[in-house]
């Protein structure tokens, strides 16, 4: 790691990420910065110059869209508290669509889970996969092989299980949530705010990017979400010896079962679901995959812990759960699983 660019911050604005006034709650950051890892050059040739004028009054200039371009890497910010107890660096991946913002700030205004675990003393590393935010994306057909697609406010407020099916509303007062659901309702729009373009042809290279960066940190755990539970699983199968942990949240997929998940028996891994998920037709298509992904672990020696949230009595849980008005519950619960498995120092 002595080739990631580190920027000291002073005393003061480490007291600036405290998370409260009181003294137990307060922690200071040692480093902060970023890097982009992965990606390859690629050439063009061929393509027609195009007149474009950059800025409203500005002349007219030629474009040449021929040339080498760098692509398919991804964006990873990291701050580093003070006093580590975490063993390891925390790297935290986001789900389809989104960005690292998933766990910053939630839409709410209130601290996310890279406040929390930060509080907890783990270095996090918060990613914006290719394609997504600070990543950037390229050029289709010519690099990406198919045009990106766009999340609605609708797909996101029932496949999130926020409300039930045909339940979304232009009028936010007409839309319908599950009973006790615990986002926060008002905030939905800001939420989709968050919301960016994906492509359905890039798992490969993105995967590349990730296992990139586990080369580059070395040992860590991962914290997936959503699309990025996949990602995360085959990382752990690509370097196990790096991979101290996986701590998945609502993956909607997993390597399927065979003789290669041999290799995650070292691997402690952790899968949290919330409520609703016989509701809604994705996600019962999901959970089989998953379910026999643990199982097979598990037959070969591997830890695997399955935790549905409702029965150990947290409920009204959305598939946005880091957002949920009750997120810092659900963080304790995994916290106190990072301490069981020798995670912390």
């Amino acid at each position: 790691m002595r080739d990631i660019f580190r920027a000291s911050v002073s005393l003061g604005i480490g007291l600036f990420f405290a998370i409260s006034c009181a003294r137990s709650d307060q922690y200071t950051i040692k480093e902060i910065g970023s890097f982009h890892v992965g990606g390859r050059q690629v050439t063009l040739s061929g393509l027609p110059e195009k007149e474009i004028i950059f800025t409203k009054g500005g002349p007219p200039t030629i474009v040449n869209p021929n040339g080498e371009f760098q692509v398919e890497q991804m964006y990873v910010q990291y701050i580093i508290p003070t006093d580590q107890k975490g063993k390891y660096p925390f790297l935290m991946w986001h789900g389809g669509g989104l960005t690292g913002v998933t766990w910053e700030s939630k839409p709410d205004g209130n601290p996310g889970w890279m406040q929390y675990f930060l509080k907890k003393g783990h270095a996090v590393y918060v990613s914006d996969a290719l394609e997504r935010g600070r990543a950037s994306w390229a050029r289709y057909p010519e690099i990406f092989a198919t045009e990106p697609f766009f999340r609605t406010k609708k797909e996101a407020w029932e496949m999130f299980r926020i409300g039930p099916q045909d339940s979304y509303n232009s009028e936010p007062a007409k839309r319908t949530v599950f009973p006790g659901a615990r986002f926060p309702i008002s905030a939905f729009d800001q939420f989709c705010k968050q919301f960016v373009p994906r492509w359905a042809t890039n798992d490969e290279p993105t995967q590349a990017a990730y296992n990139s960066l586990i080369q580059k940190i070395g040992s860590c755990v991962i914290m997936v979400h959503s699309q990025g539970g996949n990602f995360g699983f085959h990382a752990a199968l690509s370097a196990p010896e790096k991979v101290k942990a996986v701590i998945a949240i609502e993956p909607s997929g997993a390597p399927k079962p065979g003789p290669e998940l041999e290799k995650l028996k070292n691997v402690p891994i952790l899968i949290v679901w919330g409520d609703n998920l016989e509701k809604q037709d994705f996600w019962k298509r999901v959970l089989p995959n998953v379910k026999a992904f643990a199982d097979d672990v598990r037959t070969r020696g591997g830890k695997v812990e399955w935790i549905d949230l409702p029965k150990i009595g947290i409920n009204g849980n959305t598939h946005m759960m880091m957002m949920d008005t009750n997120s810092d519950q659900i963080a304790q619960v995994v916290q106190e699983w990072i301490a069981r498995n020798d995670l912390m120092k």
